[in-house]
């Protein structure tokens, strides 16, 4: 099964979404994780609300530390646009950034429209893959 890694530095809003949005539209075809490379201590609570909002559940979600194990399973690595390239060596698989604001410390409605870039984003993969 092809597999696909979204990579932040906290994975605790952006790659969170994603994971959770690819594996929800992707219905077990392909499978997706997330990581970070400093991973915050909790999910973004404005994300866990977003994503609510669409009928997905994230509570359960914890940020996770990426490894090379993770980065040799993957088939792509995708960076969620927070500057990482310096600290990130997701490079080893085809990768692609996405450039997109960093949810923290942004209001629901800022959020949600970093929800929507990523689920256009996440639903163009799943056809490309």
């Amino acid at each position: 099964m092809k597999k696909v890694l979204f990579v932040c530095i906290h994975n605790s809003g952006r790659s969170q979404m994603a994971e959770a949005l690819f594996n929800y539209l992707a219905k077990g075809q392909v499978l997706a994780l997330s990581a970070g490379t400093m991973p915050a201590d909790s999910i973004n609570l404005q994300a866990i609300e977003a994503m609510a909002e669409m009928g997905i559940d994230i509570t359960g979600s914890k940020p996770k530390l990426m490894t090379m194990q993770m980065i040799k399973n993957a088939n792509r690595a995708i960076t969620m646009g927070c500057n990482v390239a310096e600290t990130c060596p997701a490079t080893f698989v085809p990768t692609e950034d996405w450039g997109l604001d960093d949810p923290a410390g942004q209001p629901l409605e800022q959020v949600r429209r970093i929800r929507d870039q990523i689920e256009a984003k996440v639903k163009v993969l799943i056809q490309d893959l």
